[in-house]
């Protein structure tokens, strides 16, 4: 007689949610955007790499062909392909406390022509602006070194008050017409100052799609996952001068409108917390992190990361650019206008508490994290918190079981705090 197989059957693998229009949209700009520079530098044109906070309408304004090595880090990290750059980074000098995704990016310019991510052609010049951090300078160097070419910089001077004073405004308008100057010579394109308050107008029309994208959260419950905004972030730094990134935002909008009107939500289940995420994504592991917070219906209703780009300015206003480009991150600014955000965004999205990522990979962006914990927590009657050890691109340093403990922690913190709030 033989014997039975007693093992349960393992259960059916669940189907991912099909994307959705607007996300197929998003993915074929970014697409499109990576072969037309490929198609440019095959026809003999010049073609750039970018930092992801470089004011984009001027390279838009003189048709240039630019990629950003930040965001196509993070996409190498988030499909899980990071693991051979950042070995080859670190047997080749970098050290494992260095940017991510300059190790991505470094050790990928060397490996471009037989790697399975290769789709950035080499680039014939470098544009860089420090109003993210001062670390993607010495990498953006190292890059122009290996290949030769110029680098073409804005120093976007730190704000040591709550405004861009006046004589900053000009430090960086200087910068930005020798730029434009220096650039146009450079590549033979002509600029055109009616092309460029175009570029700026459309620019600003999708930031404010953008950011009626982002204000849905408020709603309760909200329409969409938090988590959303991450994924359309590309077209934001890519193309955000291009009309068809309106189209996907305005294609965006109307699914948002679709599940107001069904009562339905891309969040994928019931949603009891509603929280500011502070920091990067933790890209390797971003479906891990969503399934961990909906395990607790707890959904990201705010970030400040995501509207890094939400530039406001005057179309045709080099000025009213150059204080946008230098008060957008919160890098570059002081911790007080840090918190003053923080509070009225946790107000706006009737935030239940703060979920900290202590980004191994960006120094900048944790150095003063406990003191902002704390202060934003005051400033918001004693607001929930709590820190995760990760790491935007590497996936070595995040713990998955770290995650889930301290999120089961704090959703217990925030029910209890919630409950105080109910019975005064």
């Amino acid at each position: 007689m033989s014997e039975q197989n007693t093992t349960p059957a393992a259960a059916p693998a669940k189907p991912k949610r099909p994307k959705s229009k607007s996300q197929l949209m998003a993915g074929a700009l970014l697409d499109k955007a990576y072969n037309d520079a490929i198609e440019a530098k095959a026809r003999g044109e010049k073609i750039g790499w970018a930092t992801s906070l470089f004011p984009q309408e001027i390279a838009e304004t003189l048709g240039l062909n630019i990629v950003y090595p930040e965001n196509h880090g993070a996409a190498v990290a988030a499909k899980k392909l990071a693991e051979p750059f950042l070995h080859y980074a670190e047997a080749h000098g970098c050290n494992n406390d260095l940017c991510s995704y300059a190790k991505i990016d470094l050790a990928y310019a060397d490996l471009l022509e037989c790697s399975p991510a290769s789709n950035m052609a080499v680039p014939d010049f470098l544009l860089v602006a420090n109003n993210g951090c001062n670390e993607i300078t010495k990498w953006f160097e190292l890059l122009s070194r290996k290949y030769k070419i110029p680098i073409f910089m804005i120093d976007m001077t730190y704000n040591h008050l709550p405004q861009v004073t006046e004589s900053r405004v000009k430090y960086i308008r200087a910068q930005i017409e020798k730029l434009i100057e220096d650039l146009s010579a450079f590549t033979g394109k002509k600029w055109d100052p009616d092309r460029f308050a175009e570029v700026m107008r459309i620019s600003t029309a999708n930031r404010n799609l953008w950011e009626q994208i982002a204000d849905y959260l408020a709603l309760e419950p909200s329409p969409l996952s938090g988590f959303d905004l991450f994924n359309y972030m590309g077209p934001m730094v890519f193309t955000r001068g291009r009309e068809e990134t309106g189209d996907v935002m305005r294609q965006l909008i109307a699914e948002i409108e679709e599940h107001i009107k069904n009562g339905t939500s891309t969040y994928p289940g019931e949603q009891h917390f509603r929280v500011f995420w502070e920091g990067i994504a933790c890209w390797p592991y971003l479906s891990h992190n969503l399934k961990t917070l909906k395990k607790y219906g707890i959904n990201v209703c705010a970030t400040a990361y995501a509207r890094a780009w939400s530039l406001d300015y005057t179309p045709g206003d080099i000025e009213s650019l150059a204080r946008a480009y230098s008060f957008t991150s919160s890098n570059n600014i002081l911790m007080d206008e840090s918190i003053r955000r923080r509070k009225e965004w946790n107000e706006k999205f009737h935030i239940d508490g703060t979920i900290y990522h202590v980004n191994r990979a960006c120094k900048v962006m944790v150095c003063q994290q406990q003191e902002l914990m704390r202060r934003v927590s005051e400033a918001c009657g004693n607001l929930p918190f709590m820190a995760f050890d990760g790491d935007q691109a590497d996936y070595r340093n995040f713990s998955e079981a770290q995650f889930e403990t301290r999120i089961e922690a704090f959703a217990e913190l925030m029910r209890k705090h919630k409950e105080e709030l109910r019975n005064g």
